[in-house]
């Protein structure tokens, strides 16, 4: 699914209205139809409404809304906010039919001073301020206004964004001056912003609304965000010849563990042999030994000169693909043979958890790192390793971009819709997950899948992409059986067979 920004939004609307072709008040006709059902199905006519409305489309959409549900015998008042004495041509169609329609409770065209009506508990208001075309933080009379709506008791939906929310970048908004929806009814496609954690508690539950906008254009505009699905990552799976032998699906090696953290070896190891390696080697120091031989037993151990934690590099040119860091250490001993390792190994690496953290503490040595790496971090690891503590999800987004091409490297930003940045500095965003994953021993499970599937002849975009989604799937259907409040991270890899199984067929 492409993310399109709030230009190409304009323009998808635009060339609809050209090519299918229709008017764009019919057009907006269609989205307010769309939006009145979806109402409509959650709040009976018994439920009081509200309908804020601003003087551009989005309050045209909620002018036409107030309509079409006071057709269906909501009680309904409606503001119209109309200071500048400037509506756009459609919010003007919209105003007059709402002054012809009688059910209409209230209608107010607010211009000069406003007398706010008491909000009560039980009443839906209807945002329809400002939707996608707004691109400063909202101030004076509609903050007051917007501060006022999120102090009610009141249940609160938005039409297309929650008003105040940028489509793409609120580093810098006022975030006391955004709506806090219940629900956000958005057209057509998802906005950038709507992928960020920090933006949840404006946005609510969301509904994406289909009003059939035009489909060449979605397919012929390119764009620098997606969001993949099923069939995105079906397309890049490579099911397994009959006749097919271990040494010919790769041989993958895993460095993790120190002592008193050989279980994020064990989860790293045992997600990198379900992701369909035909052969796995776990360097480790000696004290892992023992466990590791009982819980990964298909797996070759190599062990390290010392005891308790990784000190030398070792020659890796009969793997495939190499997978660091679950449960390092940080010794400066550790520290040296990672980047050793790092700068001698030719085939493709994932990094992760106490190897990022090792960078970040050795941040001279990024210039020294190959191309092609594979980045896990979470956002703490991201700042830590970026040098920079960012304001907002979407200045990390942003970091993590630019580090990526700067590397020429494939960073993984780890979340609820974990993002893959690449070296062309295009981002996808990953489907899949829940909140059951936000679990220790996690990301070690990541970290083993997409060395796994690095050793079985994935190229690393498509390690990423098929590693993020089959992780998150694995992860739905543990809390589908398990539930998220008792999921642990062995959940996740017990359900990578039919993670797999479900997307090979």
């Amino acid at each position: 699914m492409k993310i399109f920004t709030s230009t190409q939004i304009k323009e998808l609307d635009k060339y609809t209205i050209e090519h299918e072709p229709i008017k764009s008040i019919d057009l907006m006709e269609r989205s307010a139809k769309a939006i009145t059902l979806a109402i409509a199905k959650e709040w009976t006519p018994s439920t009081p409404i509200v309908v804020f409305a601003g003087p551009g489309n989005n309050g045209g959409d909620a002018l036409a809304v107030s309509r079409m549900l006071a057709d269906k015998g909501y009680t309904v008042s409606v503001y119209l906010f109309n200071i500048s004495n400037k509506l756009s041509d459609d919010c003007s169609i919209n105003r007059d039919l709402c002054l012809d329609t009688k059910s209409i409770k209230k209608f107010v065209e607010v211009t000069h001073e406003f007398d706010p009506p008491r909000l009560k508990r039980g009443t839906l208001v209807v945002d329809g301020l400002f939707g996608t075309g707004l691109n400063k933080p909202l101030e004076k009379g509609f903050a007051s206004l917007v501060k006022y709506i999120n102090q009610s008791p009141c249940q609160v939906v938005s039409i297309d964004m929650p008003s105040g929310l940028m489509s793409e970048t609120n580093t810098y908004n006022d975030h006391s001056h955004i709506i806090e929806a219940d629900l956000t009814l958005t057209i057509g496609v998802k906005k950038l912003a709507m992928f960020f954690a920090d933006n949840q508690k404006y946005i609510g539950r969301l509904k994406v609304l289909d009003i059939n906008l035009s489909q060449e254009y979605i397919t012929n505009t390119s764009t620098m965000y997606t969001m993949q699905e099923i069939d995105d990552v079906r397309s890049l799976v490579v099911p397994r010849s009959d006749f097919a032998h271990k040494g010919q699906l790769g041989h993958a090696l895993i460095i993790a563990g120190s002592y008193g953290m050989a279980g994020a070896a064990i989860l790293a190891s045992r997600a990198c042999l379900r992701s369909g390696t035909g052969k796995l080697t776990i360097l480790t120091p000696k004290r892992n030994i023992d466990i590791l031989q009982i819980t990964v037993p298909e797996a070759v151990l190599q062990f390290d000169h010392e005891d308790n934690y990784f000190s030398d590099a070792i020659n890796a040119d009969e793997f495939d693909s190499l997978g660091i860091g679950p449960g390092l250490g940080q010794l400066e001993e550790t520290a040296i043979a990672l980047i050793a390792q790092l700068r001698r190994t030719q085939s493709h690496i994932v990094v992760d958890a106490d190897a990022l953290n090792i960078l970040s503490n050795h941040r001279a040595w990024m210039q020294q790192l190959p191309k092609g790496l594979i980045l896990t971090p979470h956002p703490k690891e991201f700042d830590r390793l970026s040098g920079t503590r960012c304001g907002d999800d979407c200045e990390r987004l942003q970091k993590a971009v630019e580090l990526a091409v700067k590397l020429h490297a494939y960073i993984i930003l780890k979340g609820h819709y974990s993002a893959l940045c690449q070296p062309d500095g295009k981002v996808v965003f990953n489907s899949t997950g829940n909140s059951g994953m936000a679990t220790a021993g996690s990301g070690d499970v990541l970290t083993g899948i997409i060395t796994g599937l690095l050793a079985r002849g994935y190229n690393q975009a498509e390690a990423c992409q098929i590693g993020m989604f089959v992780h998150g799937l694995a992860g739905d259907m543990a809390a589908e059986v398990k539930g998220k409040e008792g999921m642990v991270a062995s959940d996740i890899i017990d359900y990578l067979p039919n993670a797999f199984k479900m997307i090979m067929e």
